[in-house]
């Protein structure tokens, strides 16, 4: 089982046990406003979400890891890397991204979560490049990702949502820990 320990924060695979607490996070309009259709997702959604994530684990070899205080075993969120399939500027990609519960914003551990997944993707799965894409003006996100080191490569719409994005990348030949 693949497993990060941070300072604060334990990447880990999804459990049974995760469901409720990542569909209360998936019920915060706040949280969601970001991602995909910008709507809160129900219970089976966020069911459908997981299982879609560990399924791309074993495919693919990386996913969407859970999210959790170290000491207490509190669900923040997820964060991970998936094959990106939009825009079509960075389809077939690999992306980084992340969701955390509105109580944990703005206390470092997306940053920290983000930077262990870089660490994961060069050592343990040897990437040259991961790309990001974020909504134009989400400037949480693109201060993770200006943390991270990620460069800004441009502007699409999103085809399916139509909303406007900025997109991301880092050479991970280039990076260091």
């Amino acid at each position: 089982m693949t497993e990060i320990r941070t300072p604060r924060l334990v990447l880990r695979r999804w459990l049974d046990d995760d469901l409720v607490p990542l569909s209360e996070i998936h019920a915060d309009p706040a949280v969601m406003q970001s991602i995909g259709d910008g709507k809160p997702r129900s219970l089976e959604q966020t069911a459908e979400d997981i299982e879609a994530w560990e399924e791309e684990w074993d495919e693919e070899g990386f996913g969407m890891f859970a999210v959790e205080l170290l000491g207490s075993g509190e669900v923040v969120g997820a964060v991970g890397l998936s094959v990106a399939d939009a825009p079509t500027e960075v389809d077939g990609q690999v992306m980084i991204s992340w969701r955390l519960g509105r109580v944990f914003w703005g206390q470092g551990y997306a940053s920290e979560a983000a930077h262990a997944t870089l660490e994961f993707a060069v050592q343990d799965r040897h990437l040259d490049r991961v790309v990001a894409v974020c909504r134009t003006g989400d400037r949480a996100s693109v201060n993770v990702l200006d943390k991270l080191g990620m460069q800004a490569e441009g502007t699409a719409q999103h085809p399916i949502h139509g909303y406007d994005v900025a997109m991301f990348g880092i050479d991970l030949t280039q990076y260091q820990e």
